[in-house]
């Protein structure tokens, strides 16, 4: 082994002993609000308090979830400090609390938060860094969006400017990032349930930041961030093996101070971080003065890179790149990133431009050339260049071409034996074809004729030819220059459309792609206006009328894009009609844009606008071509997601006409012959009481009692799965024996069912439960309902209580007909009992339901499972924290 691969060795042991040892920080990143991220952590701690690990909650922001509240019985909570700010009064986490109390783990939410003043620090990364100084280690939670080295690129996915970041050096003091990940739909359907917002703030969340795009691409943001901290760990670990390892070479960003120099210190970050190398930023001073804007853009990109957790340098000499390659060479750099240069022509033409020069000298370094946001759209207004101009352009190329062919000729035929001079005319006639147009080539070619006769062809000086010979070959030459400057034209036409057919089904083909990762209608509106804003290079709107029947914008790309009154009309007539108007057609050609209709005669679906350059005075063929097929593209997305809706519509009135007819059948039968039977006691008794028997009027008052305490439990259950459907059910929790609820809910059955008999099984000693205890009765009383109904006579109903680590379980055994494996699940649905028939005739079908909303609003579960042998067995599983005695 090497001097030089031992010391690289030592060194990743070394660095791998000292990352156990101050590697505290576990981070769960996702991609956005609402995907886990408290819940896993949340999860993880539990886990960690039944290893019998010191957990304690510092901070945890719930958000009003019940799931994850839930996760926080039995777990510390350390007090919040109170802060008072602006007459309000907030509450942060309390820092001097946590090193305290100084347990093994504990839990700081929202990683990236800005603390209010007051505190110790400004940010809640610089808490938890003191808590890692400590030696406590900390369990956080952070999205993707709010990462500084990412900040730019999240303002261009989402046009959202992140304000609270954290530096990605504060990252590399992470042991472990989970990735906590859902996909678009599910997040999406999680945000419409309420689930991460409350509805206001989650219908403007779903129109801006929550599109199935926008969460794509920061999804594939908070998987590639990952995946280079596991590339990075992977290699940390394989060169303390002393596996084979490319030596880690580090990134040098070479900036000039002008307005882009931040964008390339984020792309470095980018990139070292994907290589697992050390970066640093550096800036070659000549000598020459900085004026005060450059001065200041530099000082910011040097703070920038600091702040990011890579080194600057300013290096001093007259020739950068010479500067750049000493530099690399003494610090081991293999690679350098460098904007393009602003490179004057003459230099550029010598050889001499900085790109040039470091290509040439440092052929053992990897360059890199980033092409900046702003030269990018400077190169797009370039391709918009005015036809005009471009014509000039041609023929001043032309004439050039025939001058360079004018001097190589002199100089051939005083210096030179050239046989044919004509070939040099030919050559320049056959550049200038392939380069342009039919037209400049036969302009080419006329001047290299009247120059090759007057100058070259005797005698010289007029345009007068004296040998039969020479008129041959001087006519031969033109024919020859037109034919093979017509056959060069054809082959470079040719060239061109096949470009332009090959960007046409690449834009075609990109569009496709991203309209079938579109979920909903205003998925695909967005992604269409970014597909036709990037293929044809214009600012478009997508429109459509809202329930007042105006139309609007719903999609612009960019995103100010605004529409004028005659753009509004050409729009209103063109969705009316179906056909196109504004530019470029015949109708209300005075809008600034050419609007195309989405959708067919039979459903209007919107306009699509589009606004080309004002010195586009006509569109190509191409483009037009490409523009239709890109708008007919969308419009059959959008029909297809019309579809959709309307048999997503459809399922659900079906379903909601069943739930109906199931409630219906219900109250026409389970209501019904309750209230009939009190009816008819009540009539008998007005009828004929003074005539009956005491023992009789008797037997008539308990059958009115007994049937409307059966009416007051129906009604019971559909006031309880109102309130769970409703979320207004609230939880009242005590510390309740297990062995009570059973005796109760029990007790209740009895005075239903008289003879039925139950055989109870409890544990030894006492189980405390932290619930509802009324809630919990209620279910375990509706399960056992169910199964003494389905039992047959003289059968007992078994009620088994068993404990396990950290749950309870309660399992009811009947030894009714049992339940068909593929019905088990549907038996917790409301009115279900109703679709099977009457089999169960006195039952509505919700107590079951009722029974699952309880068990879950505590954090437990409810399942059907086979008997034994035969029946059924309904097992309830309730959380069963430590008791309140043994709590922390």
């Amino acid at each position: 082994m090497s001097d030089v691969n031992r010391e690289a060795r030592a060194d990743a042991l070394l660095d791998t002993v000292q990352d156990e040892r101050h590697r505290r920080l576990k981070i769960f990143l996702g991609a956005a609000p609402g995907v886990g991220k408290t819940f896993a952590m949340l999860s993880a701690a539990r886990e960690l308090k039944r290893q019998g690990v010191d957990v304690v909650v510092g901070l945890v922001e719930t958000h009003g979830r019940a799931e994850t509240s839930a996760l926080l019985e039995g777990l510390e909570v350390l007090p919040r400090r109170q802060v008072n700010y602006r007459g309000r009064d907030f509450t942060e986490f309390d820092l001097d609390a946590a090193l305290e109390r100084r347990p093994a783990v504990i839990l700081v939410d929202e990683l990236a938060h800005r603390n209010l003043p007051g505190g110790r620090h400004e940010r809640r990364w610089q808490d938890i860094a003191e808590l890692l100084d400590a030696g406590i280690e900390v369990y956080s939670a952070l999205n993707v969006q709010h990462l500084e080295s990412l900040n730019d690129q999240v303002r261009r996915i989402t046009n959202v400017t992140v304000r609270e970041t954290v530096p990605d050096a504060f990252l590399d003091r992470a042991r472990d990032i989970v990735l906590v990940d859902l996909p678009p739909r599910e997040l999406i359907q999680r945000l419409k349930q309420g689930k991460v917002y409350v509805p206001e703030t989650a219908a403007a969340a779903l129109d801006a930041f929550f599109s199935p795009t926008n969460l794509a691409a920061l999804r594939e943001l908070a998987v590639d961030t990952v995946a280079g901290h596991v590339d990075s760990d992977l290699r940390d670990h394989m060169l303390a093996r002393g596996s084979a390892m490319p030596v880690r070479r580090r990134v040098l960003a070479a900036i000039d101070g002008h307005s882009q120099s931040e964008y390339l210190v984020r792309v470095a970050r980018r990139i070292a971080e994907r290589r697992g190398a050390p970066w640093s930023v550096a800036f070659v001073d000549t000598g020459a003065a900085l004026d005060k804007t450059r001065r200041e853009q530099l000082d910011a990109a040097m703070r920038l890179a600091r702040r990011l957790g890579g080194d600057t340098i300013v290096l001093r000499g007259h020739a950068i790149a010479d500067e750049l390659i000493a530099h690399a060479d003494r610090e081991g750099i293999g690679q350098i990133i460098l904007g393009r240069t602003r490179e004057r022509p003459l230099a550029r033409m010598l050889g001499r431009s900085l790109t040039q020069l470091l290509l040439r000298r440092g052929a053992h370094l990897e360059l890199t050339i980033i092409a900046t946001p702003a030269e990018r759209a400077q190169s797009r207004r370039r391709l918009r260049m005015p036809g005009g101009r471009g014509r000039r352009s041609e023929y001043i190329y032309a004439t050039l071409a025939t001058l360079v062919a004018f001097g190589l000729s002199f100089i051939a035929d005083r210096y030179l034996s050239v046989a044919n001079l004509s070939l040099i005319f030919l050559t320049a006639v056959l550049v200038v074809a392939v380069r342009t147009r039919m037209a400049v080539a036969v302009y080419t070619a006329s001047l290299c004729f009247l120059g090759y006769n007057f100058f070259f062809a005797p005698p010289r000086y007029t345009l007068m030819i004296a040998n039969f010979d020479d008129v041959l070959a001087v006519c031969l030459f033109f024919v020859a220059a037109l034919v093979c400057s017509r056959l060069a034209t054809q082959l470079s036409s040719q060239v061109e459309s096949m470009r332009a057919a090959h960007a046409h089904a690449r834009a075609l083909l990109a569009l496709g792609q991203r309209l079938a990762t579109s979920t909903d209608a205003a998925g695909i509106r967005d992604v269409g206006a970014g597909a036709l804003a990037q293929a044809l290079r214009c600012d478009v709107a997508v429109l459509m009328r809202d329930p007042s029947r105006v139309l609007h914008a719903v999609a612009t790309s960019p995103r100010d894009v605004r529409l004028t009154p005659q753009d509004l009309a050409a729009a209103d007539w063109c969705e009316q009609h179906a056909e196109p108007a504004g530019r470029y057609t015949d109708t209300l050609n005075a809008a600034p844009c050419w609007m195309l209709p989405l959708g067919g005669d039979n459903h209007r679906l919107g306009v699509a606008a589009l606004r080309f350059a004002s010195d586009a005075h006509d569109l190509s063929p191409d483009q037009r071509s490409l523009a239709l097929a890109m708008v007919q593209d969308i419009g059959q997305a959008l029909e297809r997601a019309r579809l959709t809706d309307e048999l997503e519509g459809a399922r659900v009135q079906g379903e909601t006409e069943r739930l109906r007819n199931a409630l219906l059948s219900s109250v026409s039968h389970d209501l019904r012959s309750p209230l009939a039977s009190m009816i008819g006691s009540a009539g008998t008794l007005a009828s004929y009481g003074d005539q009956l028997p005491a023992g009789e009027r008797k037997e008539l008052l308990e059958a009115i009692l007994g049937e409307g305490q059966r009416l007051d439990r129906y009604i019971q259950n559909l006031l309880d799965m109102t309130k769970l459907g409703h979320g207004t059910l609230k939880l009242n929790r005590d510390w309740t024996d297990v062995a009570e609820i059973v005796a109760a809910a029990v007790t209740r059955l009895h005075k239903l069912f008289p003879e039925l008999k139950v055989d109870t099984m409890l544990p030894p000693g006492t189980l405390l439960l932290y619930v509802h205890p009324a809630l919990i009765e209620q279910a375990l009383f509706n399960i056992l309902e169910n199964a003494a109904r389905f039992s047959p006579p003289g059968e007992a109903v078994r009620v088994i209580v068993r404990s396990a680590p950290e749950k309870l379980q309660i399992d009811v055994i009947d030894r009714g007909p049992g339940i068909p494996e593929d019905e088990r699940a549907r038996i917790f649905d409301m009115f279900y009992s109703v679709a099977r028939g009457d089999r169960a005739p006195q039952g509505t079908g919700l107590g079951l339901a009722i029974c699952r909303g309880m068990i879950g609003a505590h954090g437990g579960s409810v399942e059907a499972l086979p008997g034994d042998g035969i029946g059924t067995t309904i097992r309830i599983t309730l959380p069963l924290p430590p008791p309140p005695e043994e709590t922390p």
